[in-house]
């Protein structure tokens, strides 16, 4: 069994509104602001006759799909995401990408600036 991965990174602005941090955070978070996101989809699967668990042009052509979707965008205009929240954006990026991309396995977002990461496994 091989797992094949690919990234795309993308940049969004959005607000959240959090309750329960101190005023200047919870007043922080509500006003515009972006971030710099990266997006790990992985695949899982045996090799095909030409020995590709996927072709990665395929694979590629998929995540340019997700990646306008998202990429400098504001993010709480985006029809089904919800909240801008890492595990919305995971879920978002699996729900786009399951029927294009047989064995997808693995979605992970992460916010490096930040260190945060969310991984979703449907």
């Amino acid at each position: 069994m091989f797992e094949l991965s690919k990234q795309f990174r993308f940049e969004a602005a959005h607000t959240l509104h959090r309750v329960g941090l101190a005023a200047a955070s919870e007043a922080a978070s509500r006003r515009i602001h972006g971030h710099s996101y990266r997006a790990d989809v992985t695949l899982r699967g045996e090799r095909d006759a030409q020995g590709m668990v996927l072709d990665l042009e395929r694979v590629a052509a998929a995540l340019a799909h997700v990646r306008a979707l998202l990429d400098h965008q504001f993010l709480d205009d985006v029809a089904g995401l919800g909240p801008a929240t890492l595990e919305n954006l995971a879920a978002f990026i699996w729900a786009k990408l399951t029927d294009e991309l047989p064995g997808l396995t693995r979605v992970a977002v992460y916010r490096d600036s930040e260190g945060d990461a969310c991984v979703y496994t449907g």
